[in-house]
């Protein structure tokens, strides 16, 4: 099934980044490396092709958990990061918070899986220990996702970061509180926030976007950008390139071995 580009909802406000500077923000990947291959070599070649002097890609946190390819998907992150030509940014999801405590504390371990992370470890080829009471064998499964990690891996997951600021854009994984200044935001609320941050109607003094929340369309109106097009269950991974005061979406869809993309004109807020 091929892709589509879906221009942006009329704005009531003019957002734009910094001249001579192009933007992609990719929603969360969840360990689907077919999908996020596509959509990183539509979005390498179309940098690469663009004349803008600064060329951003901002990744919004989540690559692990859920999906079957976690590794995979860190492995595309760092080739991508490597190339000289790009500004790439890594914002800290709530699933990498999570596989990070359990590099540290085991027992985590039980309520990291509940939620994804047992995909993570297979794909790392830990076996995930089948007695959610084994203290043991969780400490054994983290010293061994531990070693399995290979240092670039570990090199990307200490440089995240928990939000970036690009002109008129705000840039985290959930979220922000409103009535707080968005420099001042809490780690937890830009990890976990959702329905306050979703729900409230006033602006911030920057355009949010986020993955976190899952939808079934990307989400764009003044206030926010929502990224997260859940992946790793409807086969849709999405991403948004902001340019002046334009804004377009593209989305890599399908299956393993499937997977198609498009792409199409830029569309004007």
């Amino acid at each position: 099934m091929l892709s589509r580009f879906f221009p942006n909802r009329p704005a009531r406000r003019t957002s734009r980044t910094p001249s001579d500077c192009v933007i992609w923000a990719v929603g969360d990947i969840h360990g689907r490396s077919d999908l996020a291959d596509r959509l990183i070599q539509a979005i390498r070649a179309d940098l690469h092709a663009a004349e803008a002097s600064r060329k951003v890609v901002v990744f919004l946190g989540d690559y692990v958990d859920r999906g079957l390819d976690s590794k995979g998907v860190l492995n595309q992150l760092c080739n991508l990061a490597a190339d000289p030509a790009l500004e790439v940014h890594f914002i800290k999801g709530n699933h990498e918070e999570r596989m990070e405590a359990f590099l540290h504390d085991p027992l985590v371990g039980p309520s990291w899986c509940d939620y994804g992370g047992r995909d993570t470890l297979v794909s790392y080829g830990v076996a995930p220990p089948p007695m959610r009471g084994d203290a043991r064998a969780w400490a054994e499964a983290s010293r061994a996702l531990g070693d399995a990690l290979p240092d670039s891996h570990r090199e990307l997951l200490a440089a995240q970061e928990l939000s970036v600021s690009i002109g008129d854009y705000f840039f985290c994984h959930a979220g922000a509180r409103p009535g707080v200044a968005l420099p001042v935001q809490s780690p937890e609320d830009l990890l976990w926030i959702r329905q306050p941050f979703l729900d409230h109607p006033a602006p911030f003094e920057q355009v949010v976007v986020h993955g976190h929340t899952p939808t079934e369309a990307v989400h764009s109106d003044a206030r926010r950008i929502g990224v997260d097009t859940g992946a790793y269950a409807t086969n849709v991974l999405s991403a948004v390139r902001l340019e002046g005061d334009t804004r377009v979406v593209i989305q890599a869809t399908g299956r393993a071995g499937r997977v198609a993309i498009t792409t199409g004109p830029l569309a004007a807020v």
